[in-house]
């Protein structure tokens, strides 16, 4: 009989590290887009058509404090992206306030996707573009995986995108801003803002799971984990 004890396989499948399944990775994505983005924005469009553009304004900030603070209280951790909408949103609302003007309301988010733009641009000669700040929102990142060469290549070429995303969004609103009534303008807005952002999303989630696929972190190959919401 041998003296030297064989590894069990299920040793080695404790020691290699739990990666989360596709699904789990689309549902926290979805949801924190969700809860930040797509709320707010039907909140805002409902009120505006029901009650003006002063409740809509105040409704879609309240939420955004609103689901910071549930999730404060409920022990969930509070997503950068839901965090940076209400930075937003309460810098918007301020100005209008101020100003006394909604046209002030409309020109701030112009302003701030040109300012985003120059700011991924700006990160990408940094170590860590801005995607790869924001990447824990929706995968669990170590310091191993955000130093893999396709990882990093990943995450310059999705900051890259998003930049060029912003600054086109910024352009063509500004020009519809101008030439378009108000009823006309939030319509707009209302229709083409998600659907370009949707589709950067699906773009930048489609580019996320094919370098995933071949780094071993989703698929058949991947031991399954939940994530938290």
């Amino acid at each position: 009989m041998s003296l030297v004890s064989q590894p069990s396989h299920s040793g080695s499948a404790a020691a290699a590290p739990a990666r989360p399944a596709l699904r789990s990775v689309l549902r926290r994505v979805g949801l924190s887009l969700t809860i930040a983005c797509a709320v707010p924005a039907a909140l805002f469009l409902g009120c505006y058509e029901a009650f003006g553009v002063w409740p809509a304004i105040l409704v879609a900030l309240a939420w955004s404090y609103g689901a910071i603070a549930w999730r404060a209280l409920t022990g969930r951790r509070t997503s950068g992206l839901l965090v940076l909408t209400a930075i937003v949103l309460t810098g918007r609302t301020v100005v209008a306030l101020v100003a006394h003007s909604t046209f002030f309301y409309f020109l701030q988010p112009i302003i701030t996707d040109g300012v985003v733009a120059a700011t991924f641009l700006l990160s990408l000669a940094t170590a860590r573009p801005v995607v790869a700040r924001l990447a824990g929102d929706f995968y669990p990142m170590d310091a191993e995986l955000s130093l893999r060469p396709r990882i990093r290549r990943l995450f310059w070429h999705l900051t890259a995108m998003w930049a060029v995303v912003c600054l086109a969004k910024a352009v063509a609103m500004f020009w519809a801003l101008n030439a378009l009534s108000l009823d006309t303008f939030v319509l707009v807005k209302s229709i083409s803002m998600p659907a370009s952002n949707l589709t950067a999303v699906a773009a930048t989630v489609g580019a996320a799971v094919l370098v995933a696929r071949k780094e071993g972190l989703l698929g058949p190959a991947a031991r399954p984990v939940a994530l938290p919401a």
